[in-house]
């Protein structure tokens, strides 16, 4: 039986030394069939797509801090969105999130924009959930509002193209629940997604496949196609075929994929039921792109590529193999279609870090005195202008969320 849920109830030293020197269609656009969300209707929101071309590490050296603690290249300004337990909006009574975790954008009318945060609340079951900010085309914040409570440990997630939030819990036999960034419909568990302890997700548009990531030492990077598709050629989530990866040449190279038994783990851990899949040392942020999807790895710090037509494995970047790196601690992960990635630290040097095609690695941003946190949901606006990303745990690892917005010209010309 579907279930719902209530809404509104190079080396771093370098680096360095170079900077001191130079001072990541709701229309709910076709009704998703036997989801429990229906139709917004024509002016219902749309995910923002990969950022457009541009050489996102040709911003030059980071500057002091500002007053909210962030350090930004020159001709970026930033500023405070949100903060833990406190209103998004003077006067309102909904107050934002504890511990804010993955997050998307999705574009209204206008240009106008919303963005999705899940609440990472460990430990205490039905505090977790998922927060979202309406913004207006300029940035300019409109509402604030819950789309999913009453569920337990949501980390990371994926927008899909059908314009709904997938938000992941990370337990063992964690759900994935499928929301509207519009609050107006409840969200929904899919657990023909797999249960298991759920980090991020992301959707292949063109072939309507689904890539899971389990965030456990030995956790699994999993598949899901569904048995079929709606009118408007978007995956119907209720039922589908759930798969493990499996490797075949060593770390790399040639993968397959074998059929998980019973995503539901009734006895089972999911990553435990196929022993020949291939394990991942943590498995994070998953993005797609251009017929790869591309996922990272806390445990030995790197990031991969998987393509889906070729049906092979690489790693695009290992920490262990830099002296000094300049990123650490690999996370949330988007990448443009100019072929440049945007990582978050989870920890390290708290860091916001662009790859580029050539494998340059340059600090985009940093937040100064945040140690013990994670930066964690990675979204541009429509305009490419705006980049959105939190403070998980706060400064000092003190546990209230901040969450930020940093401006400027990430793929324009600079001025």
């Amino acid at each position: 039986m579907t279930k719902t849920a209530d809404t509104h109830a190079l080396s771093r030293r370098g680096f360095l030394q170079r900077s001191a020197a130079g001072t990541g269609a709701l229309l709910l656009g076709p009704t998703v069939v036997g989801a429990g969300l229906s139709a917004c209707g024509g002016d219902g929101p749309v995910p923002v797509p990969s950022p457009a071309p541009g050489d996102l590490t040709r911003h030059g050296a980071l500057q002091a801090a500002n007053e909210a603690g962030m350090r930004l290249p020159a001709g970026f300004t930033g500023r405070v969105i949100a903060t833990s337990g406190q209103p998004v909006i003077a006067g309102e009574e909904y107050l934002w999130h504890a511990f804010p975790d993955g997050g998307a954008t999705f574009e209204t009318t206008n240009q106008g924009y919303i963005y999705v945060s899940n609440s990472e609340i460990p430990v205490v079951r039905g505090r977790s959930g998922v927060g979202a900010i309406r913004f207006d085309r300029n940035g300019n914040v409109l509402d604030a509002y819950p789309i999913l409570t009453g569920s337990f440990w949501n980390c990371s997630g994926g927008a899909t193209p059908w314009g709904t939030w997938l938000s992941g819990e990370e337990r063992e036999q964690g759900l994935v629940w499928e929301c509207d960034p519009t609050g107006e419909n409840p969200a929904v568990e899919r657990p023909a997604l797999g249960l298991f302890i759920h980090e991020a997700v992301a959707v292949d548009p063109v072939r309507m496949r689904l890539y899971l990531t389990e965030d456990q030492g030995a956790g699994r990077f999993y598949r899901f196609t569904p048995d079929a598709l709606d009118a408007n050629g978007n995956a119907i989530l209720t039922a589908g075929t759930l798969e493990v990866m499996r490797v075949t040449t060593g770390e790399t190279g040639a993968v397959t994929w074998l059929p998980v038994p019973d995503p539901s783990a009734a006895t089972t851990p999911t990553r435990e039921q196929v022993p020949e899949s291939t394990p991942f040392a943590g498995a994070e942020g998953v993005w797609y792109f251009d017929d790869e999807v591309y996922f990272t790895t806390k445990g030995d710090d790197r990031i991969w590529a998987h393509h889906v037509v070729d049906d092979t494995l690489r790693i695009v970047y290992d920490a262990g193999a830099v002296t000094d790196p300049i990123l650490q601690g690999v996370d949330f992960i988007l990448a443009t279609t100019g072929g440049d990635l945007l990582v978050a630290e989870d920890g390290d040097d708290m860091q916001v870090v662009a790859i580029s095609p050539s494998g340059e690695v340059v600090p985009l941003a940093q937040l100064e005195g945040h140690d013990g946190s994670e930066i964690t949901g990675l979204a541009f606006d429509p305009t490419l202008r705006r980049l959105y990303f939190s403070s998980q745990r706060g400064a000092g690892g003190s546990g209230v969320g901040v969450t930020y917005e940093m401006t400027g010209p990430f793929f324009g010309p600079l001025s």
